[in-house]
Parts: structure tokens; C-alpha cells; sequence
């Protein structure tokens, strides 16, 4: 053996580590839910039963991952969002350290389109993202929720939910206020 093989360490690569997925790497049924196309984007989850209000609807699956590696990916799946049609990104903030890569087609979740007037909010209960209901939702009605972007790149997000109070890009409701001041000077300096 040469030097240089003595000197080389083996990988201590680590193996993914998913979440919400059984023993054997299935993801749970969610019976509250169906998959289908939608007029907001593309796909998205339908109710495939009445939803009560406080109900968990879904859990959002997929692989836990550091924030170095999430901001990475998330880039990366923009880019392509850009030349394909594709969502965006599937990254979901789980704490200060760790995120949930949910870029799988086993998460159905990541079809939950983005609405101003969203039927459901994403909770982290206990370690796990869940869709829960805000207020009864039929059979039949999309699943949605805010997404909560940042104000800084409200450009890269037109929203196209068609709610009576769409601000027109996916910005979280508590930049609205300054999403409208900002479209509003936009529009003063071109005229």
C-alpha cells in the first residue's frame, strides 16, 4: 500500500434521517386528503372528507436536514423552478438548527398551495410540521396555508390564490401593510 491510502480517512457519511416515515420508510395515509389538480398552482391536496376546525389535516414529511444544507437545496430547486415547472421550494423550518427537505414525492403535503385567506396553518407540534384547520372545510375544498415568505423577495412570488384579499405575491401577512406601501411607490415613481 502507498503512502496516500494509509493517510485517507473512510467517509463517516451519515444516513439520511426522514421524518414521519414507519420502520420500514412508508409514509402514513392521511385520510383527510386527496391530490389533485388545482386553479392556484400546478397540483394540490382537496379535502377528501369534511374537516373540523383544530384538526390535524397532514403532516408535513420529508428529511431532516442542517440549515447550511437546506439553504442549498432550497437554492438549488429555485433555479430549476425557474426553467421548469416545478414548485419552488419544499423546505420547511423546523428549528433554529434544522429544517425538513420535503422534495419527495412521497410527501404530499408539498402540494399545499399557498392562500391570502388559508383554510389551514402549519404548526410545529412536538418536532413534527402538521397542516391543521383554521375553520370547517368541506369535501372538495383545497387545502391551503400561508406560506409566510419574506418581504425581501416578494418579486420571485406572485401569488395567484384569486382570494377577495390576494395581495397578488406571497409575502406573510404581516408584511402586507408594507408590501402595499412598497407596490404603491413602485408605481408613483414610474408614472
Amino acid at each position: 500500500m502507498g503512502k496516500d491510502s494509509k493517510s485517507k480517512k473512510p467517509s463517516k457519511k451519515k444516513a439520511p434521517k426522514y421524518i414521519g416515515l414507519d420502520k420500514d420508510g412508508n409514509p402514513p395515509d392521511f385520510p383527510y386528503v386527496r391530490t389533485s389538480s388545482s386553479a392556484i398552482h400546478n397540483h394540490g391536496l382537496f379535502a377528501a372528507q369534511n374537516i373540523p376546525e383544530d384538526d390535524y389535516v397532514i403532516q408535513y414529511l420529508g428529511e431532516l436536514v442542517k440549515k447550511k444544507t437546506a439553504t442549498a437545496r432550497a437554492n438549488d430547486q429555485h433555479d430549476l423552478s425557474l426553467v421548469e415547472d416545478v414548485g419552488a421550494v419544499y423546505i420547511f423550518e423546523l428549528d433554529d438548527k434544522t429544517d425538513i427537505d420535503g422534495n419527495f414525492d412521497w410527501n404530499i403535503a408539498r402540494l399545499a398551495n399557498h392562500s391570502c385567506s388559508p383554510n389551514c396553518e402549519a404548526q410545529n407540534v412536538d418536532g413534527e410540521i402538521w397542516l391543521v384547520s383554521l375553520r370547517d372545510i368541506k369535501e372538495g375544498e383545497e387545502i391551503t396555508f400561508d406560506y409566510g415568505y419574506a418581504l425581501e423577495h416578494w418579486k420571485d412570488h406572485p401569488c395567484l390564490c384569486g382570494s377577495d384579499n390576494c395581495v397578488g405575491h406571497i409575502v406573510r401577512k404581516e408584511d402586507w401593510g408594507k408590501l402595499k406601501k412598497l407596490k404603491k411607490r413602485l408605481k408613483n415613481k414610474k408614472a
